[in-house]
């Protein structure tokens, strides 16, 4: 590759195995775990929502201190550990027949995956030369998407049974999912840590201004998340006449075009500058697709509403795909090469914080204003894109801009083969 330095042969792929590996695990579990924890544990839907909002609100602050752990420690060390340690935080699920057994295990597993995430983004950030990293983020990310399709479906197998031992074996097989992910990632090179500097803030991210502004515009955006797990279910059997069975055709059609598409949609980004137009035309894509979905209940019929929502679902994950290639960009190239692991464990706490405040922020908007509330939802989605831009120019005009920099601490972290 002209102009860069090539990462070792197979790293990539191999973090994406890794990924996948813990994907299907994963997606088995999303599908089970509420019926689990109510009907085997016991507990209720609302302790279950409490338990979790309290989970990630912990998982969101732990994020910078994990990555700063990856970039002092090393990123693979920390990846792999916090896999080890997110197997058994799942594991702990199986034992759990109390409340505060299952806060204590629920807190476990958000902080080692907010954790986990932060990691292995240094980890590739380590191993890809700068200019590659939103293509190869971008391949993870559909490689992501098929093993939570995959595990979705034996999730389903265990929720068509219905029994204990059903239950019981999803959680099992997303442990041993997470084990045989920390032993993939161990096969990678290993990347330098970085020593801290004299004087240096320890978690410096935290007095970035303009980094947090970016990373909380980015957090807004990421609202979108619960749309398709909680809103939308709701809100096609409560306000439209389209069939039941539209929530499960939206999150196929979802999930399959970040597969197929999302890669596609990364090769736009080229920079910095670039990745602030895509957030911003994802802002007005992710606001159409909110128009959309309101213009769903207005009288219909059955065929007619869910047309309707396919068309806005189809705009919608091409905003969430324009989205994340943007933001992937933007959360690396803003960061110091040396400090990855903090930076990332930051900018990743959008998505703790979607998963905290999404649902029931959205549940008041959108399900209790109607049609308005999606249109609210929908200018916020536009204004936070537009924002994107003059936060990236601001944040540059704070640190040095400098790739050759950015190449060289790449190659002397790179360690081993």
């Amino acid at each position: 590759m002209a102009g860069g330095w090539l990462p070792p042969a197979g790293a990539p792929r191999l973090l994406a195995t890794a990924q996948l590996t813990n994907a299907v695990g994963d997606g088995a579990y999303l599908v089970c775990s509420a019926l689990y924890f109510t009907r085997v544990v016991g507990l209720s839907p609302g302790g279950i929502g409490l338990g979790l909002t309290l989970a990630w609100a912990v998982g969101a602050f732990a994020g910078v201190p994990l990555g700063h752990l990856a970039d002092r420690r090393g990123p693979r060390g920390t990846a792999a550990a916090l896999a080890v340690a997110t197997a058994v935080t799942v594991a702990a699920f199986l034992l759990v027949r109390s409340f505060p057994g299952f806060l204590l295990a629920a807190v476990g597993y958000a902080c080692a995956q907010t954790g986990l995430s932060a990691a292995r983004q240094a980890l590739l950030a380590g191993l890809v030369e700068p200019e590659r990293r939103t293509g190869v983020r971008a391949f993870l990310q559909s490689t992501v998407n098929a093993g939570l399709a995959v595990g979705a479906a034996l999730g389903g197998v265990a929720l068509h049974l219905d029994t204990r031992a059903a239950y019981l074996t999803v959680l099992g097989v997303d442990a041993l999912a997470f084990l045989g992910s920390a032993a993939l990632l161990l096969r990678l090179p290993a990347v330098r840590p970085v020593a801290a500097e004299p004087g240096a803030p320890r978690l410096a991210v935290l007095r970035d201004r303009p980094y947090a502004l970016v990373a909380l515009i980015n957090a807004v955006m990421l609202l979108y998340m619960p749309l398709l797990s909680l809103i939308l279910p709701l809100w096609i059997v409560g306000r439209t006449a389209a069939p039941d069975w539209l929530a499960a055709g939206l999150l196929v059609l979802n999930t399959l075009s970040v597969v197929v598409f999302q890669v596609r949609v990364a090769r736009g980004v080229k920079g910095l500058a670039s990745a602030a137009r895509y957030v911003r035309w994802a802002g007005v894509l992710l606001g159409l697709s909110c128009a959309g979905f309101a213009l769903s209940a207005a009288g219909h019929s059955g065929w007619t509403a869910a047309a309707v929502l396919l068309a806005a679902g189809a705009v919608q994950v091409l905003g969430e795909m324009m989205l994340a290639s943007g933001a992937w960009e933007i959360g690396f190239g803003l960061a110091p090469a040396d400090r990855q692991g903090q930076y990332q464990g930051f900018f990743g706490t959008g998505v703790a914080l979607a998963r905290m405040l999404g649902p029931a922020l959205l549940t008041t908007v959108v399900l209790g204003w109607g049609p308005p509330g999606w249109l609210a939802l929908g200018l916020v989605f536009a204004l936070a894109g537009t924002a994107m831009a003059p936060a990236v120019r601001r944040a540059e005009r704070t640190r040095d801009a400098d790739p050759a920099a950015d190449l060289a601490a790449g190659r002397e972290r790179l360690v081993g083969s």
